[in-house]
């Protein structure tokens, strides 16, 4: 296997280091099957390396070293000496950042200069966001209303637990699930997705380094109808914590059901991002990166513009100009603005619904294939605006994941807040408007988990984040997220002699 030149040494030789076992008890092991899963370079369609797939007897294993783990040595660790660990793989993390930034580039496409600048800091950020909290977990005393007794609540580690990752955020979204689990107490297996399981099992010796005990971080490759689904009906196995897919997440939570497991979800979207006619002066680039950002796989992405009709022609026409200036090219270009979808299969899917849409009369600006010279077998995709679309067409009713928006215009606030809520979604939302009251009146009648005022996309590790209806149930991130990983046990003691 050739390996790229021009790329930090570390992630060079992690590379050229050979077929990638499974990350157990702080080591690589070889999976007892014989099957193994290609990872590729979506920017030219060359292999990066081949990882081996977990079973289900790998499975077995991993969550046996991790309940090991949880029974001992981490288990019993102080609050204190767990955030330890913590504030430790984030400085590890801060000091191989560009190392781990290449690596997302290079497996999952998306513009180096992203995950130099939002994807790595954030996974940082997160592990010493959590570091302080493992020593503030807390309960509280209760007051009865009869009897001589003293009540207390305590919150305990939940045990063994699951994450699984999805492709277009593989560290962020690993450290999403890794960070408040741990310090909580909780030990975690991994998987990664199929498409791009490199960069996590980089992030595994990482902790490793930073002294994480062997188990409480196992890792598994795997594609989701196996090793995920091994994983999900595992009796072993407390929690399930899964970013992806509203039809894989119905799957979790029917196979979930053995040893009813807790399952958090964080799914898709079909985001509005509404535009009222005092919009602020940078509300072109507000419906711009609102969809493009990381080519338009987020699942918050802004793929439904609502744009008040005052100005609609105006935003429109800047955003139809703004994405014809965006340039398209592999990740690890410093100029480029779109780098290739994830893969080939995904690329297919997204131009599917370029088809979709001028099958309904809808024909996209912009959109279809893009030639990059130098990189024919790349997955590339030219950005692309729907525009005088229905809110019941397909194209603005289901999940293209990809790079294209459909604009709709609206005549009044009833209007929109009408066909804003016309989804089975309720992930993210925008509302840009200089009059401060009717902007929080809409956000709050909007049905989403997170609702940007006069910003698309704006964060913080300490922000809850997650969905309602069927974009999912849970918190990630902030206080809320150490919900998910804890139980909550009541103490009641008699004070009678």
């Amino acid at each position: 296997m050739a390996v790229a030149t021009g790329i930090p040494s570390a992630a060079r030789d992690f590379l050229a280091g050979g077929e990638k076992r499974l990350w157990i008890d702080n080591e690589y092991v070889d999976a007892t099957s014989d099957s193994t899963i290609t990872a590729w370079n979506p920017a030219d369609g060359s292999v990066l390396g081949v990882v081996q797939e977990a079973s289900a007897a790998d499975v077995d294993r991993a969550v046996k070293s991790a309940q090991a783990a949880f029974d001992g040595e981490w288990g019993s660790m102080t609050p204190d000496d767990r955030g330890r660990i913590l504030w430790k793989i984030s400085e590890i993390v801060e000091a191989n950042l560009e190392e781990l930034a290449t690596l997302e580039t290079l497996n999952n496409g998306k513009p180096i200069v992203a995950a130099r600048r939002d994807d790595i800091p954030n996974v940082a950020a997160m592990f010493r966001y959590y570091a302080g909290w493992a020593t503030k977990i807390e309960g509280k005393s209760i007051p009865v209303s009869s009897g001589n007794y003293l009540a207390y609540t305590r919150h305990e580690a939940i045990g063994v637990c699951a994450g699984i990752i999805p492709w277009n955020y593989p560290l962020m979204m690993a450290g999403w699930k890794l960070a408040p689990a741990l310090a909580c107490g909780n030990t975690m297996i991994m998987k990664p997705a199929e498409q791009t399981p490199l960069s996590l099992l980089r992030l595994a010796e990482l902790t490793a380094e930073a002294g994480l005990p062997a188990g409480a971080v196992n890792v598994l490759n795997g594609m989701g109808e196996t090793t995920g689904d091994a994983l999900v009906r595992h009796n072993g196995i407390e929690k399930v914590a899964f970013t992806g897919s509203a039809d894989v997440g119905r799957m979790i939570v029917q196979n979930s059901t053995g040893n009813l497991k807790r399952v958090s979800l964080e799914l898709g979207g079909k985001s509005p991002n509404v535009f009222f006619d005092d919009a602020p002066a940078d509300r072109v680039d507000g419906a711009l990166w609102g969809i493009f950002y990381n080519m338009g796989q987020d699942c918050t992405a802004g793929s439904r513009l609502f744009v008040q009709e005052g100005v609609y022609d105006e935003i429109l026409e800047g955003l139809v100009a703004g994405a014809r200036e965006l340039k398209v090219g592999p990740g690890l270009d410093e100029s480029t603005d779109i780098g290739p979808l994830v893969s080939r299969e995904q690329t297919e899917r997204v131009l599917g619904y370029l088809t979709v849409g001028a099958d309904e009369g809808h024909v996209p600006v912009g959109g279809g294939r893009a030639s990059v010279p130098g990189y024919e077998q790349g997955n590339y995709v030219q950005p692309s605006v729907i525009a005088d679309t229905t809110n019941d067409a397909r194209v603005a009713q289901e999940e293209i994941f990809g790079p294209v928006v459909v604009a709709l215009p609206f005549k009044d606030e009833d209007e929109l807040v009408r066909k804003a809520n016309d989804t089975v979604y309720g992930l993210g939302a925008a509302v840009w408007s200089s009059n401060a009251k009717r902007a929080h009146r809409v956000a709050h009648t909007i049905k989403a988990g997170t609702v940007w005022i006069n910003n698309y996309g704006a964060g913080d590790v300490s922000v809850p984040f997650g969905g309602f209806k069927q974009s999912g149930h849970g918190r990630e991130m902030g206080q809320y997220a150490l919900e998910l990983y804890t139980e909550v046990k009541a103490v009641v003691a008699s004070l009678d002699d």
